[in-house]
């Protein structure tokens, strides 16, 4: 019998005010940021932080959805298979879905109700170079913004024309938070709406340099991709028959840097961590928690697993996974005295073992050349810099599979689709490199993903082509042998 806590609205929703317009309008976000929303309009009896969110490319139907219910919906919040909270949300107070015409939308950005615009449109949404991190000025959307600023089609586009007519209004900036997972990610949202800004003006940009605050943030809740499964589910178990319905896992974090020059909730009551520097704790995040996540999806489609709790049940994926986190990542983060990462990989592990979610390793796989470098290689490269004579045996493993997984085939020859910006380059790797050793060669030469530092590290390369060599002779099991082996040499070296 599933223990079910129910918690619902306090205040009344059509009195709550927009002062928060958030565009990537997924699960993600409907777990996350409208649930600390939700939690600061109950404890305040409402307020002027309502949210209006907007999907800019895709998912009109959702929108629809929401708006055909007054965006209100429910989060199923699972401690475990057997205890769920499931909590009526209604912080988000208007839906809107701008594909080809956005003048709605800018009505609200140009709002002077409007103090936060925040983001989760994925690491590809920001049209970055993933190694350098530059605006791709190249990019087909990104010249149609160049070229039609007035109507553009990009998040960085749109905040741009926003910022420009509020400007023109003589209304204040609002402050743009990107809640995505990368690392600086408020840093990189101005470096990609500056770098686009310029092509207005370079005074117009650095006015938005000088004048728009982008806070950075990190997000932490595992919000699996909802199916049709996964409301039969809420259905049969919950009585649940709202479309809207998001199910989570029961954690949640959230770090913002305190910089909001219009005002902000005082949502540090509600669960936020605001702090003057979140770098530690989303580098941390990424390489931990986000980088154990891809391990655990590439290694283990190969090995046939379909859900991250599926990998981890199997012991030499959890041994694969702690080596990896205690003696490949952890050593690279300057974390606060107060956090233990100890405390924090073991409550990874448990977290990921959570057998309700059903998280998806084909999800986690999405968009690897755009993740791969803030979870591994970043990781990587600062390792080899503090001790050349680093060892990285599961990031090699994580690199191979991925490499090996983006062929779109398996070990057994069944084909699966590549979702990534850069499928049609890498699929191009494939054929015209049939061995190994040119395969990995050419791959690492890939600057929008490899750094030239890790391209040119003779033991990394070796790592990775003994790696892949290990992966399509021998299979996974082989693959993750040699981490033991490494596990028990280093266990002595890790403390802390």
């Amino acid at each position: 019998m599933i223990k079910i806590t129910t918690t619902k609205s306090v205040y009344e929703p059509d009195k709550v005010d927009v002062g928060i317009v958030h565009i990537g309008l997924g699960a993600f976000h409907r777990a996350h940021q409208a649930v600390y929303i939700e939690k600061n309009l109950n404890r305040n009896q409402g307020g002027d932080w309502g949210i209006c969110a907007v999907n800019i490319r895709s998912n009109s139907q959702l929108v629809d959805q929401l708006k055909a219910n007054d965006c209100r919906y429910h989060i199923a919040e699972y401690q475990d298979s057997q205890q769920v909270e499931w909590r009526e949300v209604n912080a988000i107070r208007d839906a809107l879905f701008a594909g080809q015409d956005k003048e709605p939308l800018f009505v609200k950005l140009v709002s002077a109700k409007t103090k936060i615009v925040t983001l989760t449109v994925t690491e590809k949404g920001y049209y970055l170079a993933p190694a350098d991190k530059t605006l791709r000025q190249d990019d087909p959307s990104i010249q149609h913004d160049i070229e039609n600023p007035n109507a553009p089609k990009t998040a960085p586009g749109i905040l741009v024309e926003a910022l420009y007519r509020r400007k023109a209004l003589g209304l204040p900036p609002f402050t743009v938070l990107s809640c995505d997972n990368m690392p600086n990610n408020g840093h990189l949202t101005r470096q990609a709406v500056c770098g686009l800004a310029e092509h207005r003006s370079k005074a117009f940009a650095q006015w938005i340099y000088d004048h728009v605050a982008f806070p950075s943030s990190m997000v932490d809740r595992i919000v699996p991709a909802m199916s049709e499964a996964s409301h039969e589910r809420l259905q049969r178990e919950l009585n649940c028959h709202d479309e809207n319905a998001v199910m989570c896992e029961a954690f949640s974090q959230w770090v913002v840097e305190d910089n909001f020059p219009q005002g902000r909730p005082d949502w540090e009551h509600d669960g936020v961590q605001m702090v003057k520097d979140v770098h530690p704790f989303e580098t941390m995040k990424l390489r931990l928690l986000n980088g154990s996540h891809s391990l655990l999806a590439y290694v283990g489609l190969a090995a046939k697993y379909k859900t991250v709790a599926q990998a981890v049940a199997d012991e030499k994926f959890a041994a694969f996974i702690r080596h990896y986190m205690s003696f490949e990542a952890a050593p690279t983060l300057d974390l606060p005295e107060e956090v233990k990462v100890h405390e924090y990989i073991e409550s990874l592990i448990s977290r990921f073992a959570n057998d309700s979610l059903q998280h998806q390793l084909s999800q986690i796989a999405m968009d690897g050349s755009q993740k791969i470098p803030q979870r591994w290689l970043n990781g990587a490269e600062a390792r080899f810099s503090s001790d050349s004579d680093s060892v990285l045996a599961a990031t090699a493993l994580g690199v191979a599979a991925w490499l090996f997984y983006v062929r779109g085939e398996d070990l057994e020859g069944n084909t699966h689709k590549v979702d990534d910006p850069m499928a049609d380059v890498l699929s191009k790797l494939h054929s015209r490199c049939s061995e190994p050793e040119s395969l990995v060669r050419e791959a690492l030469k890939l600057n929008d993903i490899f750094s030239t530092k890790l391209s040119q590290n003779e033991s990394f390369s070796r790592a990775v082509l003994s790696a892949y060599q290990t992966l399509i002779s021998s299979g996974v099991v082989e693959s993750l042998s040699f981490t033991d082996k490494l596990s028990n040499n280093n266990t002595a070296n890790f403390g802390g």
